[in-house]
């Protein structure tokens, strides 16, 4: 396999044939260098670490299970520096294309992953999820992509940065692979039907771009004929501060994971990531104690809405991916603008699905679906169903 799309990490090619023949079999993967592969040093995006770290003495269980479902893996993939990133960025290591918008970022912390699953160099990735880091290139790459129920899916042999958050998460093309590696993954096969209601959160869909917009209000127009749907706002107050609990909490645990290497070994950073460790940690137990009340609040609010049978859909993404050479302060501009709609289910450890069913002109935008918690077997059938209620959907007509 040529690498055409700079996705994957350089140096020697990595290959390990599966277990045995299972329900994944003939399909090859790839996996982001924050899962351990045996043998292998994970990296976690930034040479220092690498070169602190030792090599792998197990295959993490995503991997593993993977392996001995009957895939082969192909290799590992670039991520943003220790997985602090939305953009699929990285200083030492380059940005992986977006094969389906070559000028803009494939976003991240993923990005590697995505970028190989869209441009077809391999069937599935796995990929990390805490802040949207496969939410967001999934709708970037215009690719199906999984956010799991925090803890539904063991994160063994994988690098935690916020262990509040960090989840396993997965991409893949098309709806019906992405339903088999499900399957695998969560131990369930996922159900024929749509939710008992779809919730069509208003005051997400109001703080997107107009381009994000108007992508998407045919697929809602759509979504309204093949399924039951009500339209509501979904926060109470000020749907920001839900994005802003999320950044004080996750800053504190991605700070705890890290202060000790970083003092220890002072690594090369790019300026954006090194910005992450300039207040040392230092919230003040006042703000931080507000924001996990505010955390217990919210999912409080949203398991009552979603009432164990609805889900919920907004954008993915409120923004499309910005260019390639954008400048920086555009890039936290982006990456704050995307935490509006990521931190919902960040936030309160819900499900959430990424459906590549919209463009704008000819780039990818991406729908989303929350489920209630534990509902992930129940999202992906959601998202099988509306791929063919959708005709199939628009990137998998162009494949």
């Amino acid at each position: 396999m040529q690498d055409t799309l700079g996705a994957f990490v350089p140096g020697p090619t990595i290959q390990r044939a599966p277990h045995r023949s299972g329900p994944l079999s003939g399909l090859t993967f790839a996996v982001k260098d924050l899962f351990d592969v045996a043998g292998i040093v994970t990296g976690c995006g930034n040479p220092d670490w690498a070169a602190t770290h030792e090599v792998a003495k197990a295959d993490a269980w995503a991997v593993d299970h993977l392996l001995g479902a009957g895939a082969a893996l192909t290799g590992k993939t670039i991520t943003d520096e220790i997985s602090l990133g939305l953009l699929g960025i990285n200083k030492f290591y380059g940005t992986p294309l977006n094969p389906h918008a070559p000028d803009r970022v494939p976003g991240g912390s993923s990005s590697g992953s995505a970028s190989a699953v869209a441009g077809g160099l391999v069937d599935i990735a796995l990929g990390t999820d805490s802040g949207g880091s496969v939410r967001v290139p999934s709708s970037f790459c215009g690719l199906y992509g999984l956010r799991p129920t925090h803890g539904r899916i063991s994160v063994a042999g994988m690098m935690t940065q916020a262990p509040s958050f960090d989840t396993v998460g997965y991409f893949a093309r098309d709806a019906i692979t992405f339903a088999r590696v499900g399957a695998v993954l969560l131990g369930e096969q996922a159900p024929d039907a749509l939710p008992t209601e779809i919730v069509i959160a208003s005051d997400c869909f109001a703080i997107a771009d107009a381009q994000v917009q108007g992508a998407l209000q045919p697929i809602v127009d759509r979504l309204r004929l093949a399924a039951a749907t009500t339209v509501s706002p979904l926060a109470q107050g000020e749907l920001r501060d839900w994005a802003r609990h999320q950044r004080i909490l996750q800053r504190c645990e991605f700070q705890a994971t890290f202060r000790d290497w970083v003092d220890r070994v002072n690594p090369r950073f790019s300026l954006e990531v090194a910005g992450a460790f300039a207040d040392d940690g230092r919230t003040p137990p006042t703000e931080l104690a507000s924001a996990k009340t505010f955390r217990d609040s919210a999912s409080k609010q949203l398991d009552d809405l979603l009432d164990g049978r609805r889900m919920m859909c907004l954008p993915t993404s409120p923004i499309l991916p910005i260019s390639r050479d954008a400048r920086l302060s555009e890039i936290r501009a982006a990456v704050h603008g995307i935490v509006d709609l990521t931190g919902i289910a960040g936030l309160t450890g819900l499900p959430q699905v990424n459906l590549p069913v919209a463009t704008s002109g000819s780039i990818p935008v991406g729908l989303s679906l929350i489920g209630w918690r534990g509902s992930d077997a129940a999202l992906i059938a959601a998202a099988r169903t509306l791929a063919w209620e959708f005709s199939v959907g628009l990137f998998e007509e162009r494949r």
